[in-house]
């Protein structure tokens, strides 16, 4: 146990008494944190909260990602994946293609994660058809459906307001969003990765209405570009205002930047103390979203089982497939076992807990 004189020497001292006392994180504290050149300290602060709310379970779950499409109009700087109609290494999954994948994936799924590129013209009616076959076929399965991004683009598409998307993919099967497209809320540095894509008001408003219907979803903060710290913290305080009013928040996931394959060329890029504190001062001031995330996607392994000692409760799950971050040039491995993923979290002194989507324990 580290003592609170550790914390007082670190400058954290009256940080830890409001996480003592269960009181908020400000924006001001915030910056004090980023500022902390004591990274064990700023750890085993966050480690406080991490096992205030979930003791030394980590969880994992037995997904599926399916990305359908990377034919998207919205043109991100950042983005390594999207392509236009007709560019060499564009693709386009069929129903047939996606169940497939589904059919194939090493143990059948319990949470099977959609999403890809805003495609001109693959209609909603698609998915729903694809969906309602994905629940009979993987009853089992919940169906994680769309960034935010994605559902204003079928609102445009169909012509129809963004509730009501979300209403007919609820009616089809699909339970969760994904946190995707949230990159960075601050306007100025917003217009500068992705120009064309919906605004920091939007993102929010299509997932309180989510939420509103009974979904729960997932929030994300893409980070390691133009952003300043003042950015961070702005994001993170305008998901968990959003959370006070409507609380289907269930999981954040910081998104580190990946520099490959990108036309946004970045001068000095994430070191992973950066991302480790990233992570702890994300669960500090996301007092009302119950898990953080290990995106080990994105992190690397190995990276992933040291954010656990920083606030992480989740190691995401099997996955198999994904190609949006490995186009980008994350070079973790595509797909862990069950096995790998228990023996990983484990190795980092904590309990592995296999969960279904929404963090019921299996």
């Amino acid at each position: 146990m580290i003592s609170k004189n550790y914390f007082q020497n670190a400058g954290l001292g009256s940080i830890l008494d409001k996480v003592l006392a269960g009181e908020r994180i400000s924006i001001e504290d915030g910056h004090a944190l980023f500022e902390c050149a004591d990274l064990t300290a700023l750890g085993a602060l966050a480690s406080i909260v991490r096992r205030k709310m979930h003791g030394d379970k980590t969880f994992y779950v037995l997904n599926r990602h399916i990305n359908y499409t990377n034919i998207c109009v919205n043109g991100c700087l950042f983005c390594a994946y999207a392509r236009k109609r007709g560019e060499e290494g564009s693709f386009q999954l069929s129903k047939e293609d996606i169940l497939e994948k589904l059919h194939n994936a090493p143990v059948s799924p319990r949470e099977i994660h959609v999403v890809g590129g805003c495609h001109p013209d693959i209609p909603l009616s698609f998915f729903e058809d694809t969906f309602a076959t994905i629940k009979k076929e993987f009853p089992l399965g919940v169906i994680k459906s769309f960034t935010a991004v994605e559902i204003v683009h079928f609102a445009k598409l169909e012509g129809i307001p963004t509730i009501k998307v979300l209403e007919r993919l609820r009616k089809a099967g699909s339970e969760m969003l994904t946190g995707g497209g949230a990159e960075i809320f601050a306007p100025e540095t917003r217009n500068k990765i992705c120009p064309k894509k919906i605004d920091a008001e939007t993102w929010l408003r299509v997932h309180g209405e989510a939420h509103s219907l009974g979904y729960t979803t997932n929030c994300t903060m893409l980070f390691g570009h133009y952003e300043s710290i003042a950015d961070r913290l702005d994001h993170l305080d305008r998901l968990r205002k959003q959370q006070d009013e409507t609380g289907g928040f269930n999981c954040f996931i910081s998104l580190p930047f990946q520099t490959e394959n990108s036309k946004l060329k970045i001068e000095n890029p994430l070191t992973g103390i950066d991302e480790l504190k990233t992570i702890a001062i994300s669960r500090l001031m996301l007092d009302n979203i119950p898990h953080i995330k290990a995106y080990w996607v994105m992190l690397g392994v190995k990276q992933a089982q040291a954010a656990l000692h920083f606030g992480a409760d989740d190691f995401d799950g099997t996955v198999v497939e994904e190609k949006i971050g490995h186009m980008a040039g994350a070079s973790s491995d595509q797909s862990l076992a069950r096995v790998e993923l228990e023996e990983m979290i484990r190795g980092c002194g904590f309990t592995p807990v296999e969960r279904d989507a929404a963090f019921n324990e299996i």
